[in-house]
């Protein structure tokens, strides 16, 4: 990682050239960007600073004397390193931001409009945060209680679920059993029961939870073979994928992707962004 984050910043040569001092390094004028084409040696040290009609030119020292100088630099100065590493990872955060709304771009009315995605909080919300889980990840189960308390605290928030069980046959057949039990109208209590539950979510804890919300558990084992609920699945799996969605769970809103069970604050903050965004005249912003 190190030595991937001085290549990609030129850090060791630019070091091996200032360290070296004036005996190892001159200032001289390049013509070809000097204004008119012409040099004035006097002003060069000052160009070569702003980057303008200069360049640094360097006399030839073996590698193992760049080795040192570098070395004894970074000892020298621990913190260029932090430094350097967390201007390379701002880099990566803005490119994945930026790869995340074209992709949520690309795939709007699949993430916000589907017709076959259960829906909680306001149905006519104005924002809509959308969540991709599996009823056996912790994290999942972790964030629940920060979208019941974003639901209560905000009443134009549509909250979309998209089941994507990644963990395993029985979070397949959660999944399953939670979107057939639209058809008896209680996906979303029998949805928030199936977090509830800890340890094993076998075919018999489903359908216990099941009849504990109400739900007729012999027309649910039928309603779970229509092959639209599959079909619901593959989509959200497709989507997913095009997001760069590869674990749960994982959140857009807006034309952001929120990646993992973060505090409440951070979705706050989100929510907020995106009602500015729509209050400022950014339609799409917000769903």
């Amino acid at each position: 990682m190190l030595a991937r984050t001085l290549a990609a910043t030129g850090l060791a040569l630019a070091l091996a050239v200032a360290a070296a001092g004036p005996a190892l390094a001159e200032t001289v004028c390049d013509p070809d960007k000097a204004e008119d084409g012409e040099c004035d040696p006097g002003t060069a040290a000052g160009a070569a600073a702003e980057g303008a009609a200069a360049v640094v030119v360097t006399h030839d020292l073996p590698v193992d004397a760049i080795r040192q100088i570098v070395r004894d630099y970074l000892l020298e100065n621990p913190e260029v390193l932090v430094e350097v590493q967390q201007a390379l990872q701002a880099k990566q955060d803005a490119a994945e931001a930026e790869q995340a709304r074209q992709a949520i771009e690309r795939h709007r009315d699949e993430i916000f409009s589907d017709p076959e995605a259960p829906v909680a909080g306001n149905p006519e919300g104005a924002i809509t945060l959308v969540e991709f889980f599996d009823y056996r990840c912790g994290y999942c189960k972790r964030v629940k209680p920060t979208l019941e308390t974003l639901l209560a605290e905000n009443d134009d928030l549509r909250l979309v679920y998209k089941e994507f069980p990644i963990l395993g046959p029985e979070s397949a057949e959660a999944a399953q059993a939670a979107l057939a039990a639209r058809a008896q109208g209680l996906y979303e209590p029998f949805h928030w029961a199936l977090l509830e539950v800890e340890g094993a979510l076998d075919s018999a804890t489903i359908m216990e939870v099941a009849r504990s919300v109400g739900l007729d558990s012999e027309r649910l084992a039928r309603d779970m073979e229509d092959p639209a609920i599959t079909d619901v699945i593959a989509r959200n799996y497709a989507l997913a994928d095009a997001l760069g969605i590869r674990g749960t769970p994982g959140f857009v809103i807006g034309d952001r992707l929120i990646r993992g069970a973060l505090p409440i604050a951070r979705f706050r903050a989100a929510i907020a962004d995106a009602r500015a965004a729509l209050e400022d005249g950014a339609g799409t912003a917000a769903n």
